[in-house]
């Protein structure tokens, strides 16, 4: 009897989580990855327009000490590596059973990992380059102090032109996601192979980054409704949506490249 029991948890379980892979693979599906970086646009644009003409009352998601943003924003570009490495190795070989191939698909994490290294360092040149140096009480102009760093150090306000980094990488976080995980989209071709511990970790990992990714979204709308001026948060979104097109679809379809995810079932067996 307690055999039994212990079946049906693990049945509901298995089912809950097929279910919940199915809903969020359909979703996927009904949303194509094109049409997502014009969302992103759109709430770059529409949430700015927002602040501006009808500023909003302040709230949880308007202080930049809340939760959300200080222990997952902050630290977005580590969460979503952290689940994307181990999502991409074990989909992308239990696919393709090619370690060479999972080698190369790896190697867009790194690429990501440059784009954002960069990315954020022309951002900090930018603000340098543009930004003054004020006393924090009451705004006098400090001319002694040549960069930020300087001048923070001394406990004053640096004003410049600052690139939203939460726009760029948030933007750019959701779309590597989704499509790292279109190797989803069959989903019913996972479930022929075989492996049942491996496809319950891929689920898994693939629940918890479409969850990231819901996440990352809402705080995207959040730094569009409630923080920066709008050329900031514009030319954060083009940054990652820019890096996003310029990477996944044009160079990774590229000979010499980390390459696509594969589509399941395209490898003969």
């Amino acid at each position: 009897r307690d055999r039994e029991r212990e079946r049906d948890r693990e049945r509901v379980a298995r089912m809950a989580l097929d279910g919940a892979v199915r809903s969020m693979a359909a979703l996927q599906r009904a949303w194509p990855r094109r049409h997502l970086a014009l969302l992103l646009a759109a709430i770059t644009l529409g949430g700015s327009v927002l602040k501006d003409a009808l500023p909003l009352a302040e709230s949880y998601f308007s202080n930049r000490r809340n939760a959300l943003n200080v222990y997952f924003v902050k630290f977005s570009w580590g969460w979503t590596v952290g689940l994307l490495l181990p999502f991409i190795f074990i989909s992308n070989y239990f696919v393709q059973r090619d370690v060479l191939f999972v080698a190369r698909r790896i190697a867009s994490c790194a690429v990501g990992t440059v784009v954002w290294f960069l990315s954020t360092r022309i951002f900090h040149i930018v603000e340098n380059f543009t930004g003054e140096c004020f006393e924090s009480q009451n705004m006098t102009f400090l001319n002694e102090f040549e960069n930020k760093q300087a001048c923070r150090k001394q406990g004053h306000l640096w004003v410049g032109f600052d690139i939203s980094g939460h726009s760029f990488l948030l933007s750019y976080c959701v779309l590597i996601i989704m499509e790292e995980t279109a190797v989803m989209n069959e989903l019913h071709k996972v479930e022929q192979k075989p492996g049942k511990a491996t496809t319950v970790i891929i689920k898994t990992l693939f629940i918890a980054l479409n969850t990231l990714t819901l996440l990352w979204i809402w705080m995207f709308f959040c730094t569009a409704i409630y923080f920066h001026d709008l050329p900031q948060k514009i030319i954060g979104t083009i940054f990652g949506i820019s890096a996003w097109y310029l990477t996944y679809q044009f160079w990774y379809k590229k000979p010499f490249s980390p390459g696509l995810p594969p589509e399941i079932g395209n490898k003969n067996e």
